[in-house]
């Protein structure tokens, strides 16, 4: 493969930055890899791992020259990122993000955005519930979608260089307005994490069950919402207060949705509830073909795994 981008600066090194890197390292798609995180012990990890090919002090050190500008970093902070680094742009640099609700970052990053400056959000829907520069691996978006978001000024030979980079790292590629992008992430991600949350708080209040019977038959289900819940809270919390209308709508509609089972359950009504299983797990069948997931016993997941 050849090269894409000469120079990439990565702002943020977690878990999705650090995956790039190693990803673009794979493919050989980078000529070098700058790196900048806020936390200067992240940063220190990240040099002697040597996650990058050169960690910075500072962002506008990371972004110099670069040809492509990644900021992975929490939704809230997205705005006063753009805002430090845009004065040390060259011309004719990219700059994405990684993070996953477009609208509210689109509001937020592209008043800064310098004239002779590409912006083309993009969102691998792929993760894990750990963060931080050591949990990053190169194959963790291989078959997986990043939806490439452009803005209305986003050139067409910007896209498709991007798309191609995207492609490179392992991912799927699909196109999406801004709009689009944060309800289907409210419909799949969003409202889902939320639950889980909810799902693990209900666990915790819950006196009736003891700490130890939740951590001892947790394999029964509730082990799934647990990793869900173990994500990282800062960006979470931002996720939901920027895509607050989408995450909103869909959580009305799963509540609808919850009280029709209720009352099913309630009035002994065994012909809906089978019918609506019967649903879901076609759709859950569906993820499996689709090769999003697997059916192996555990999930596919290692016996050993946290």
């Amino acid at each position: 493969m050849s090269v894409i981008y000469e120079r990439v600066a990565l702002i943020g090194l977690g878990l999705i930055a650090g995956s790039m890197s190693l990803a673009m390292r794979r493919a050989g798609v980078a000529g070098e890899i700058t790196g900048y995180a806020r936390s200067a012990e992240t940063r220190t990890t990240a040099h002697e791992m040597g996650l990058v090919d050169r960690v910075c002090d500072t962002a506008i050190e990371a972004v110099k020259d670069a040809d492509l500008v990644v900021l992975a970093v929490p939704v809230g902070a997205m705005g006063s990122v753009m805002a430090e680094i845009a004065p040390a742009l060259k011309a004719g640099a990219v700059v994405t993000d990684v993070g996953s609700v477009k609208k509210d970052i689109f509001a937020s990053v592209l008043p800064h955005l310098p004239e002779n400056v590409e912006f083309i959000g993009t969102h691998p829907m792929a993760g894990t519930e750990h963060s931080g520069p050591k949990s990053g691996f190169a194959e963790l978006f291989d078959k997986r979608w990043c939806l490439i978001v452009p803005t209305e000024d986003s050139a067409e030979t910007e896209i498709l260089r991007i798309e191609d980079f995207w492609r490179a790292l392992g991912a799927n590629t699909k196109r999406m307005d801004a709009e689009h992008h944060d309800l289907v992430c409210a419909v799949v991600s969003h409202t889902p994490h939320l639950i889980a949350y909810t799902m693990v708080g209900v666990a915790d209040d819950l006196s009736r069950v003891t700490d130890q019977e939740v951590i001892e038959f947790s394999a029964a289900g509730f082990r799934d919402f647990t990793r869900i819940a173990a994500s990282d809270p800062t960006m979470w919390r931002d996720v939901f207060l920027s895509n607050k209308d989408a995450t909103l709508e869909i959580l009305g509609r799963f509540t609808e949705e919850l009280f029709a089972l209720q009352r099913a359950i309630r009035m002994g009504d065994g012909d809906h509830l089978h019918e609506y299983f019967t649903r879901t797990r076609a759709i859950r069948r569906g993820i499996i073909d689709a090769g999003q997931d697997t059916d192996a016993p555990n999930f596919g997941r290692n016996s050993d795994a946290s």
